[in-house]
């Protein structure tokens, strides 16, 4: 009789322990910031056919689904305005109740090290960042570095208050990027997904099978070299630490990398086929917001940083809804990872508020190179952004002319209504023109808003 009583308490053990088994991906946790009036999906797994009950604490609705048969079940539900703190119970045979929930703006903020670095690394002004680092409405969700050779459902890594501590540990760009949206979104809750990994080239965040079926994307990622700080080989981040987000409603991502593709003659391409396989995993053209690479000393060769910068400026030509920050005026020539992070936040949050918010009507780009016209000896440049167009001393140094036979001299450069004309005793024909164009070039060239012109190769 006692050994039947223990068999029969064992079994209902086990028997609870197999229907009560709900589960949700760590990026529902507490303390979570859900995307602002919309509709977001909510997914997770339970038994086949289990009933799963989602009820958000913002209106009184119960929303149903059941797990398909391979215990997988989604749905989506209408969030409201920014507000909170919210719980949302979900429901089986088991119950899991997601506390201090903000509706707010969501963003995906993704890179290699100048991204991923935290103020615990050492920037501009850190110690006293640190310390004032304290709202409870920006919140953090930082992905452990992971690898996988296929698409993956799930990854460590929870919800968290932005605190000192907090703080010192994510992405500066990233909080610095949150404090600013506030200023003018009126301290709307702002979450931060981090997913990054330093000295990681992009391929490594794109689908194998998007470089692996390309080409010219195929033998570029065939010259990257093995490193001994992370995968050089496609997908392998992306399948880990990007897929499993995919379907968390974002409103945008940022992106701060390129270094690591330093020699590629393809970059643009690259970036435009990573921004490509996001927006089809998301099934969404959210907007994508990056930062030009500041300038630094690459070795031997004079010109494979500027080579990416200028791919990074094309990528604003063929990808549709991007914006491009240029830091060559906030960088030192002789660090890879400029301390000022602040500037770098603030000038992509920029970006967002004029393009994405339309709460920004002031300048928030540097001059963009738009065309050029040939009259006999004189080249004629003309730029985007280029109201109050002046340089930063007497004149500048960093344009260039060229001749048919490609060979570049400097430029005398002179400012007419916001234009800049060029002209070369050495080049009586001109046909091509550029400017800034060193790996350690910091540009010379401004508007009225005191941001920099983005080094540029006419075709």
């Amino acid at each position: 009789m006692k050994n039947n009583l223990i068999t029969f308490i064992l079994f209902l053990i086990f028997s609870n322990t197999a229907i009560a088994n709900i589960t949700l991906p760590n990026v529902f946790s507490d303390n979570m910031v859900l995307q602002r009036n919309t509709e977001v999906k909510i997914w997770g797994w339970a038994n086949p056919q289990e009933e799963v009950v989602i009820s958000p604490g913002w209106n009184n609705e119960k929303y149903k689904i059941k797990a398909n048969n391979q215990a997988m079940w989604e749905i989506v539900i209408p969030t409201p305005k920014e507000g909170g703190p919210y719980t949302i119970n979900i429901k089986g045979y088991n119950e899991i109740v997601l506390k201090n929930i903000l509706i707010g703006e969501v963003w995906l903020c993704s890179g290699q090290s100048n991204m991923e670095m935290s103020a615990s690394w050492g920037i501009k002004n850190g110690d006293d960042e640190v310390k004032k680092a304290i709202n409870s409405s920006i919140r953090f969700f930082k992905v452990p570095k992971l690898t996988a050779t296929a698409p993956q459902n799930n990854l460590s890594g929870n919800w968290e208050e932005c605190t000192p501590e907090s703080m010192k540990n994510f992405s500066a760009v990233a909080y610095f990027f949150a404090q600013r949206l506030q200023e003018d979104l009126k301290n709307v809750p702002i979450g931060l997904i981090s997913s990054n990994w330093g000295g990681t080239a992009a391929e490594i965040w794109i689908p194998e099978g998007v470089v692996t079926q390309d080409s010219v994307l195929s033998a570029s990622a065939k010259k990257l070299k093995e490193q001994s700080y992370g995968p050089n080989q496609p997908g392998r981040a992306f399948n880990a630490m990007i897929y499993p987000l995919a379907g968390f409603k974002i409103a945008g991502a940022i992106w701060y990398q390129g270094e690591s593709n330093v020699g590629s003659t393809s970059y643009n391409k690259t970036l435009s086929a990573l921004i490509a396989s996001w927006r089809t995993l998301w099934k969404n053209e959210f907007p994508f917001y990056f930062v030009q690479i500041a300038p630094y000393q690459y070795g031997e060769d004079n010109f494979s940083g500027v080579i990416i910068r200028d791919a990074q400026r094309r990528v604003l030509q063929e990808v549709p809804n991007t914006g491009m920050t240029v830091t060559t005026d906030i960088s030192t020539i002789d660090d890879i990872h400029p301390k000022d992070k602040k500037t770098v936040g603030i000038r992509l949050a920029n970006l967002a508020l004029a393009n994405t918010y339309k709460t920004n009507n002031t300048l928030v780009n540097g001059p963009l190179f738009k065309n050029m016209e040939i009259d006999k000896n004189q080249i004629k440049v003309m730029f985007d952004y280029a109201n109050g167009l002046h340089f930063s001393g007497k004149k500048s140094t960093q344009f260039e002319i060229a001749g048919s036979d490609n060979v570049f001299y400097e430029a005398v450069a002179v400012i007419k209504n916001n234009t800049v004309m060029l002209t070369s005793d050495k080049v009586k024909r001109p046909v091509k023109a550029r400017f800034s164009w060193r790996n350690t070039a910091q540009s010379d060239l401004f508007n009225e808003a005191n941001l920099p012109a983005s080094s540029f190769i006419s075709e």
